[in-house]
């Protein structure tokens, strides 16, 4: 029997005056099975890349996925406000994407900044979340950079001095940098050679509007010098009583040091490390990865339902 394709929906709210672009699949329809928000990375990266949770779908529950302000489809004429792009900022859009979307019950998902976000907002209490699912995510950006710093140590030397030419000199825009940075990216980010369409489309974004994330995070990956570069909750860690999924990958740039600094932070968590991944489990094991999620949520849920 074929079964038929999850429907999909697309529109927009308005959040601080500008339109948030948003993506359903599947319907929010079973009380049993409560829908799964989905929160990109970046800062300022785009929803496509994380287009394989779609797949959760075919279990019966919603998948809602959106950009985030200032980021891909939604409000980039917004991006030239530098004093905008907050934490807090996002974490208030979370709350209006629920109430925009009626998901008064939900799991909530998020990948590397998604998963920073995530913990964030699970930190305001907010009635109605389920669970916490956290991809690849630091609680700590000065572990992350730690950790960044000795995985480029690794690189081959010549990407090194470049690397290190160029951040010293300020002229990180320069291809050369771009360049170097990739051999990082494919070792560290993503191991998948070409990279999937949805990979690929949500870096073409970010590459054509780079604000929220130079203005949050910086030039790269290991190079933070954005207002992201002092945040740190790995103190309050333990104020998250939901059940809660770490995922990180054994070659991620979100090292095994950074998800155990999660998992051992949150009370109860579990944490799955996938052997053949980077950054994107779910799209380096694809497979594997929507079959420990479900099995999560259903898990979840039983316990929800009695």
């Amino acid at each position: 029997m074929i079964m038929p394709l999850p429907a999909v929906t697309e529109g927009t709210f308005d959040f601080c005056g500008f339109p948030v672009w948003f993506r359903t699949v599947g319907e929010n329809a079973n009380p049993a099975r409560p829908p799964v928000l989905c929160l990109h990375g970046g800062p300022g990266a785009a929803s496509d890349y994380l287009e394989p949770f779609g797949d959760l779908a075919a279990a019966g529950r919603q998948v809602v996925f959106y950009d985030q302000l200032g980021c891909g489809n939604s409000g980039v004429e917004a991006a030239h406000d530098p004093a905008m792009w907050t934490v807090e900022l996002f974490v208030e859009e979370v709350g209006a994407v629920r109430e925009a979307l009626g998901l008064d019950r939900l799991h909530l998902l998020g990948q590397s900044w998604g998963g920073m976000l995530a913990m964030q907002y699970a930190l305001t209490q907010p009635a109605g979340l389920l669970s916490l699912i956290v991809e690849s995510s630091p609680a700590s950006m000065t572990q992350w950079v730690s950790e960044a710093n000795h995985l480029r140590s690794l690189l081959p030397a010549d990407v090194e001095e470049t690397l290190r030419h160029h951040e010293e000199s300020e002229s990180t825009g320069d291809p050369a940098y771009e360049e170097a940075m990739m051999v990082y990216y494919r070792r560290h980010l993503c191991r998948l050679d070409p990279w999937p369409d949805y990979v690929q489309r949500t870096f073409d974004k970010l590459a054509a509007n780079p604000e929220v994330y130079n203005v949050m995070n910086g030039p790269s990956e290991f190079h933070v010098i954005g207002a992201l570069k002092d945040w740190d909750i790995t103190g309050r860690l333990g104020q998250i009583a939901l059940p809660t999924l770490v995922m990180s990958g054994r070659h991620d740039e979100a090292t095994p040091a950074i998800a155990e600094t999660v998992h051992a932070g949150i009370e109860g968590s579990e944490w799955v490390l996938f052997e053949e991944s980077s950054h994107m489990c779910h799209a380096e094991e694809r497979e594997h990865c929507m079959e420990v999620v479900t099995d999560f949520l259903d898990r979840v849920e039983a316990v929800a339902g009695r």
